[in-house]
């Protein structure tokens, strides 16, 4: 079993910038990848940005440029760095972990809220 704790959502103005923070903890488990959805209101869940166990990354065209992903083996936590935020960026992100025995985890979510 796999606990996932996202931290760092708020409220930024356009322009601005926040990192979110996702760590995962629990006992015999080994992560495959984690990474980040977002969903906006009246949106379908839209997957932004992954990092495997390799440290390949992967961020959706529509944030590219503008977030980045990386993580921290020691701590199994996952970050995203998010800047020159945009209105449309708005929604609430949720932390996924995918482990090497085919299971997923969520976070609880996070809301992020850029206004213009």
């Amino acid at each position: 079993q796999v606990q996932l704790v996202e931290s760092g959502g708020g409220l930024v103005q356009a322009g601005g910038s926040l990192r979110l923070s996702c760590a995962a903890s629990g006992s015999g488990f080994s992560i495959n990848r984690m990474g980040w959805y977002r969903q906006a209101p009246g949106s379908q869940r839209e997957l932004i940005a992954t990092i495997t166990r390799f440290d390949s990354t992967n961020v959706a065209d529509s944030v590219k440029g503008r977030f980045t992903i990386s993580r921290d083996n020691a701590q199994n936590t996952v970050h995203l760095q998010m800047n020159s935020l945009k209105p449309e960026d708005t929604a609430v992100y949720y932390c996924y972990a995918y482990t090497r025995s085919g299971d997923t985890y969520w976070g609880q979510g996070t809301q992020v809220t850029v206004s213009s």
